[in-house]
């Protein structure tokens, strides 16, 4: 005799009590960016819905997500001035700093704040720290100055810190500092497996972060290498990172899983800018249902293990009501 699947998917009722992957605004992160100024909001073509905000039009945006409960952000600094070695990222009054301190000032424990830390948002060169004489990213000179970030960052009383640049020891060097400062309880939520991506392209118009020569591969992951980007995630876990990363998510769900089955450590997903774009234009076309490839397509970051997903659908996913 052959089993009936289908008996416990003919009632609606039925099938939403066995519903197995759940959406929950409480497991979501919203990326914010913000620039120096006042007043601003500037619009970005490859990014419908995505701005670049002064921190005084910031706050606004902030209250707004709180009231849709909302409560976590993940900032990128977009400074006016960019130099070799990101300087204003080392300024303890410097554009991150100041806005942490703002925010927390104005809002105080109704919003939690991740702070992007690396410097292809703060050089002028577009790469994720120092370069050395032939224009290749210095990996251990990088560290000390990821190190200074961090401790600047976490005197501006961030929530949490989220070391983008996928260098070498990046994890061990900023839990080592942090401790030898007294922020031991300050989380660490690294971007462990970052793959070299072309789904980038859009987050880099906003970040005005595009490398001016080369690329990012000789520290980003090969998009090719499954056991090369597991080694990645757990060679963190091994330095004590509180949290891991896969970054983008949905050209990644393999390695989603598999590190999900290699770890007991939470583990965040990136939606990134290019997937959203997709999307979006997908929206604009008509050619699909909105909503439901939206809600399919997250949900299956979560189905594959993602426990915190890092979208630019987040308030878009509360309004809709899909969470």
């Amino acid at each position: 005799m052959f089993k009936r699947y289908r008996t416990l998917r003919i009632n609606p009722i039925l099938r939403d009590m066995l519903t197995e992957t759940r959406l929950h605004k409480e497991d979501f992160i919203y990326p914010l960016f913000v620039v120096n100024g006042h007043g601003v909001k500037n619009a970005i073509d490859s990014m419908p819905d995505v701005f670049q905000m002064s921190a005084d039009v910031l706050i606004g945006e902030c209250e707004k997500l709180i009231k849709k409960g909302i409560n976590k952000i993940m900032l990128f600094g977009i400074p006016k001035i960019k130099d070799s070695i990101g300087s204003d990222a080392l300024n303890e009054n410097g554009l991150m700093a100041e806005t942490i301190k703002f925010l927390k000032r104005a809002l105080q424990d109704d919003i939690f704040i991740i702070a992007d830390l690396c410097f292809c948002e703060y050089t002028q060169h577009g790469h994720c720290g120092v370069l050395d004489s032939k224009g290749i990213l210095n990996n251990d000179a990088t560290l000390e100055f990821l190190a200074q970030q961090a401790l600047i960052l976490a005197e501006s009383q961030v929530d949490m810190l989220a070391p983008s640049g996928m260098l070498d020891g990046m994890i061990y060097t900023l839990k080592t500092v942090l401790a030898q400062n007294n922020f031991y309880n300050l989380p660490i939520m690294s971007y462990s497996t970052k793959f070299a991506s072309a789904y980038y392209g859009p987050f880099r118009d906003v970040a005005q972060s595009t490398p001016i020569h080369g690329d990012r591969k000789s520290y980003q992951q090969n998009m090719a290498n499954r056991r090369e980007a597991i080694l990645e995630s757990l060679n963190d876990e091994n330095e004590q990172a509180d949290i891991l990363m896969v970054k983008p998510a949905l050209a990644y769900l393999d390695i989603i899983r598999d590190i999900r089955e290699k770890s007991l450590l939470p583990l965040a997903a990136y939606n990134v800018s290019g997937e959203y774009n997709l999307l979006k234009l997908a929206q604009k076309t008509g050619a699909m249902d909105y909503e439901k490839l939206l809600l399919e397509t997250i949900t299956s970051m979560k189905r594959a293990g993602a426990d915190i997903i890092i979208s630019y659908h987040t308030q878009e996913l509360v309004d809709m009501g899909l969470m």
